[in-house]
């Protein structure tokens, strides 16, 4: 509990200027490593986003189990990754849409290895080939314009965060010199791609 103290009173007000959610993520020990990440703008939160048709979270479903088998679970969280954090379906609205698929033929479990995972059956692999296009990336549209690079580096913040985190909390003294010498670095990086692409602008 110190520590988080000693965090808040060095980095709060380094953080302020960040934008909504900044601090708060920076400080926020109740979330644990991996909650809610550097705010900043849509796309960073960890957040609930909103609330999806039971054919949007049918269409995920198809479109994941036609990449590979997976669990629950493993569903909610990668549709949550792939719409930036905007859209985490709950347990309430995946299994019985799971069940659904699989009283209609289209999904079936498989034991194999002491876990149960669901994959398509070729009646439901035909069905996500026939009916692609009107399945659609219901990810993106729940996420309201994120587009994947964007999602993508949400995620990097959030978990490049929660290594802060851990650091701060955990490590030496010379450990977290050396973070915040990475940390510094990555941040002029960052700040020099903004500045080449305005050369560019300008050029």
């Amino acid at each position: 509990m110190r520590s988080r103290h000693r965090f808040k009173a060095h980095f709060g007000p380094a953080f302020a200027h960040a934008g909504p959610g900044f601090g708060q993520m920076a400080m926020a020990g109740r979330h644990g490593f991996g909650g809610p990440p550097f705010g900043g703008g849509p796309g960073f939160g960890h957040r609930r986003g909103p609330r999806a048709r039971r054919g949007d979270v049918r269409a995920a479903i198809l479109l994941l189990l036609d990449e590979e088998p997976r669990n629950g679970y493993t569903l909610m969280q990668e549709i949550e990754e792939r719409s930036g954090g905007a859209w985490r379906p709950s347990p309430g609205a995946v299994y019985p849409a799971l069940q659904q698929l699989e009283d209609e033929g289209l999904v079936e479990p498989d034991e194999g290895g002491g876990r149960k995972v669901l994959h398509l059956t070729d009646e439901g692999r035909a069905y996500v080939e026939e009916n692609r296009e009107r399945l659609g990336s219901p990810w993106e549209e729940a996420a309201g314009g994120i587009t994947e690079p964007m999602a993508s580096l949400g995620n990097e913040v959030r978990q490049t965060g929660a290594a802060v985190m851990q650091v701060f909390h955990s490590g030496s003294d010379e450990q977290r010199t050396a973070a915040r010498d990475i940390l510094a670095d990555a941040r002029k990086a960052i700040y020099r791609i903004l500045a080449e692409d305005d050369e560019k602008k300008s050029s």
